[in-house]
């Protein structure tokens, strides 16, 4: 009897799924492919359900012959071993992202005879109503918020890209690429910027907008998104505050936050010492740290403490000294931050602090240093990239550019080239 392979990632089983079995039938025995935890989260949403939960829900549906685990997303580990006569799967794959996966699957059993059949993708209430539950479940505070320990234990690093309205969230969500190896890649998770809030929001970045403001800016993206959030408290304020702040963010959902070493009225750390910055005492911090440990209710949520002493020209040794006095204070990551247009400061703290702590998250944001590619920090220990302004800074030029224009010929024509239809930002939103 032949082999048909087909793969799912499903966490829920519908009607398509089933016509996808009934179909493979036909050809011959039916092997199905759960994809894993760490292959799904690079193209596709990610599981709530263990893999090894799915697995077995596989298993159980009727016309399954077996169920293997699938750890490749273009297939090579199972057709290398299986070599099915026929790959099956449902004509979504046929166009977008995926179709570079098709593309490689035919090429692979090709080589040997085999086939892949593309099956009609069902389209009715039910599937419909079965996505918009799974994305719903996605989006649960209890879910979300424990993702990005989840994927810090999963991926070798989590890139984060800044959102500060619902549709960049949107953008953050949905931007799926293929690489140049043919991989498909995505953010996996959202940072929320006080720089980019406050930008928005046309005021200046000095912790004027409030917490409540701050707060629906979370709401508005956690409304239409699915993935995790890290949120910049900037200093956290009083102890006596932060612990309020700690509750709120769990509440809502946010995976976790990230406050700076400094005190007083805050300034944007990349005019460095150009204007007058006060870094925290080493103990005030770390009982900052500490009372915000105390109040939070879950142990998925985050206080990740960042390290100002290299932007404010302090040395390696005061950084070094402030990481490990965070950690014992309870901090669950470190965030190293820098102005320099070169990233050996960086590097150099990493390797120091790897070389005593292997496992304590370390997190980066390569905005002056930009040139270091993703691979590059992860060899010297970084868990967390953060890409914190780029949206907001891409957006304004191009914004400022289409008015001047607009202004210039008196009319809309001249523009209209490198606008996004109105068809398309619709479709983007009534997708969710």
């Amino acid at each position: 009897m032949k082999t048909v392979y087909t793969c799912f990632a499903t966490d829920v089983i519908h009607a398509g799924h089933l016509n996808i079995i009934n179909e493979a039938q036909k050809y011959g025995r039916v092997v199905v492919g759960c994809l894993s935890d760490r292959a799904s989260i690079r193209y596709n949403r990610f599981p709530t359900v263990s893999e090894d939960k799915r697995i077995e829900m596989y298993g159980e549906i009727e016309g399954v012959d077996s169920v293997i685990l699938q750890n490749d997303m273009f297939y090579e580990d199972v057709i290398e071993s299986l070599h099915p006569d026929y790959v099956i799967h449902g004509d979504n794959w046929v166009k977008g992202p995926e179709s570079s996966i098709r593309a490689h699957v035919i090429e692979l059993v090709s080589a040997y005879g085999g086939e892949v059949i593309d099956v009609p993708y069902t389209f009715n209430e039910d599937v419909k109503k079965v996505d918009m539950q799974i994305k719903e479940k996605l989006s649960m505070p209890e879910y979300r918020r424990k993702r990005l320990r989840q994927l810090i234990s999963m991926t070798d690093i989590v890139k984060a890209m800044e959102a500060h309205s619902g549709l960049t969230g949107l953008s953050v969500e949905k931007t799926v690429v293929e690489g140049e190896n043919g991989m498909l890649d995505q953010f996996d998770a959202m940072w929320i910027s006080s720089l980019c809030d406050s930008t928005a929001k046309g005021k200046p970045d000095i912790e004027l907008v409030d917490m409540t403001s701050r707060f629906r800016t979370i709401e508005d993206i956690t409304e239409v998104t699915t993935k995790p959030i890290i949120f910049d408290g900037d200093t956290g304020g009083l102890a006596e505050h932060f612990v309020y702040t700690v509750r709120t963010l769990e509440r809502l959902g946010v995976s976790a936050v990230i406050i700076e070493d400094k005190t007083g009225l805050k300034k944007n750390s990349l005019f460095g010492t150009e204007v007058e910055q006060t870094q925290a005492d080493i103990e005030d911090f770390s009982a900052k740290i500490r009372a915000g440990k105390k109040a939070q209710l879950t142990d998925d949520f985050m206080i990740i403490a960042r390290i100002e002493s290299l932007i404010l020209e302090r040395g390696m040794e005061d950084a070094l000294k402030r990481a490990e006095a965070f950690v014992a204070a309870g901090a669950d990551g470190i965030m190293i931050h820098s102005r320099r247009k070169t990233p050996d400061e960086i590097l150099e703290f990493c390797d120091r602090f790897r070389e005593k702590d292997k496992t304590t998250p370390i997190v980066v944001v390569p905005s002056s240093y930009n040139t270091i590619t993703e691979n590059e920090l992860v060899a010297h220990g970084v868990n967390i990239v953060i890409y914190a302004n780029q949206l907001t800074r891409a957006a304004f030029p191009a914004m400022q550019k289409t008015a001047e224009d607009i202004l210039r010929y008196h009319r809309a024509k001249e523009v209209d080239d490198r606008l996004m239809s109105i068809k398309d930002i619709i479709t983007l939103i009534d997708e969710i």
